[in-house]
């Protein structure tokens, strides 16, 4: 599976499970808010209930007050009724009271005070009830007109107003808890109708998106396929200009190492003749010497064995380096390439930073023109070149001007991209443009040190990411180096 389809079928997945969760988290939300609704719904019609208890209550007892006092006045039994119909149903109904407030704390501690209440008042109804049926009428209205009932009435009114206030401002509460839970309800539908919406317009981008890709990939083959001996010519030419490259390689390894060990055996061939004289010196048993033996001796002990062993260290010393050399470009032909999506300017702006002092001292300037901000390559193996170009820059400058640094990116074709970096230092004559990218090869004045193999690594770096650097140069005037390079180096170490 390649990694554009791998990553459809990870964002397909991701997008599902994504919806499946919202769809989740609102089906769990729903059922929470339905739940809460449902028994606040029910705590509401429950503090109805106690305060259309407490009204019928009170209208029991004031109808039974006014049958009471009704009769006590007249003596008539017809004024009796309410108080025989309502005394069992007020006993009743304190109870149901009582029942429906229990886990009213507030109210539940008021029921029994508010029970001997009543039970006061329905007595005192009673006793006047009777002093009337025994004839004693005078005691009877006495008896009503004292405060005794007035009071208890009171006391039963204000009880159940605290009651039915009680129960209104409880199911005020309900009432504003259940419109927020409506309310929970409505943002949670509307949110979560959003998010699936946006997961939708998120799945159908993935997708369309894969179709370009498709399209793309598919457009990008029919390409290939008709370039195809293009690109086979090209190879061929590669190759051919790789296998040249080796040559030179071969005869440059060849030269260049010969040469010390060429001076190795000619000072070895030194030494042993400095040995010899300083052996007849040495082990002469007591022989007397010739004045000439004793200035062999002398001689090659204090100059001809020094000078050929530091010849024989120079040169021993140059291999070592050139050998050094040599591993260093192998190691980097060997190294695994990591390509990455890599953001130019901040790249390009890090390794000038790095230098930018060394350029500020002589008052020269750095420009950056990058047009081209990203690229996918290898991150390390791109900063060598540019970092290597922009040190030879400052290396080799025109000391009788300040250093000015340009270094430019842009695209080229659909697939490439070029940078250059350019300055005005010391230049390049033309006989040298393409010997200066050889092996321990170097050009111009010899006032600096190094091996000749700076230049020669970059081309090598710059081949490895499937690129070439070539240079644009006037003796005196300065330099310019182009480097072309695949701006995505993935599809290359695919294919």
């Amino acid at each position: 599976m390649s990694a554009t389809q791998t990553g459809f079928v990870r964002s397909t997945l991701l997008f599902l499970l994504i919806g499946t969760g919202i769809l989740i988290g609102i089906i769990v939300a729903t059922f929470g808010l339905v739940e809460r609704t449902r028994a606040t719904f029910d705590y509401i019609l429950q503090e109805r209930n106690i305060r259309r208890m407490a009204a019928d209550l009170m209208q029991k007892l004031s109808d039974a007050e006014t049958g009471q006092r009704g009769f006590v006045i007249t003596g008539n039994e017809l004024f009796l009724q309410p108080y025989e119909s309502g005394a069992t149903e007020i006993r009743d109904d304190v109870e149901k009271l009582a029942q429906a407030t229990k886990d009213r704390p507030v109210l539940a501690g008021q029921i029994e005070t508010l029970r001997n209440k009543v039970r006061a008042k329905l007595a005192e109804m009673g006793q006047t009830i009777n002093l009337v049926r025994s004839g004693e009428q005078d005691q009877a209205i006495e008896l009503v007109q004292s405060d005794i009932g007035r009071e208890l009435m009171d006391d039963i009114r204000q009880m159940l107003d605290e009651f039915k206030d009680l129960s209104d401002a409880n199911v005020e509460r309900g009432t504003t808890a259940q419109l927020a839970a409506s309310q929970q309800l409505q943002w949670i539908t509307v949110g979560g109708g959003i998010a699936i919406v946006a997961v939708m317009g998120g799945a159908i981008f993935v997708v369309a998106q894969h179709v370009r890709a498709l399209a793309a990939s598919r457009r990008e083959v029919e390409v290939l396929n008709q370039g195809l001996e293009a690109r086979v010519a090209e190879r061929t030419e590669d190759l051919i200009q790789a296998n040249q490259e080796i040559q030179r390689f071969a005869y440059i390894v060849t030269h260049d190492l010969r040469a010390p060990l060429v001076n190795i055996m000619g000072f070895t061939a030194e030494l042993d003749a400095s040995l010899k004289s300083l052996q007849t010196y040495v082990l002469n048993d007591g022989k007397p010497l010739s004045a000439d033996q004793v200035q062999s001796a002398r001689l090659a002990a204090s100059e001809d064995l020094p000078e050929a062993i530091g010849f024989i260290r120079s040169s021993t010393k140059k291999m070592d380096g050139l050998i050094n050399a040599i591993l260093k470009i192998s190691r980097d032909g060997r190294r695994q390439l990591k390509p990455e999506e890599i953001a130019l300017k901040p790249l390009v702006e890090t390794i000038t930073a790095s230098v930018y002092h060394q350029i500020s001292e002589s008052d020269g300037t750095i420009a950056l023109d990058i047009r081209a901000p990203r690229l996918i390559t290898d991150r390390l193996s791109l900063e060598q070149i540019i970092g290597n170009i922009v040190d030879n820059a400052i290396k080799y400058r025109n000391p009788s001007r300040p250093l000015a640094l340009a270094i430019r990116a842009v695209p080229e074709g659909r697939h490439m991209l070029r940078i250059e970096i350019e300055d005005n230092g010391r230049g390049i004559a033309e006989q040298d443009h393409e010997r200066i990218f050889e092996l321990f090869r170097r050009s111009g004045q010899q006032d600096q040190s190094g091996e000749g193999i700076g230049l020669a690594h970059v081309r090598s770096l710059a081949r490895n990411l499937g690129g070439e650097i070539t240079v644009n140069s006037r003796l005196g005037e300065g330099s310019t180096f182009v480097l072309r390079l695949p701006s995505d180096l993935s599809r290359l170490v695919r294919s």
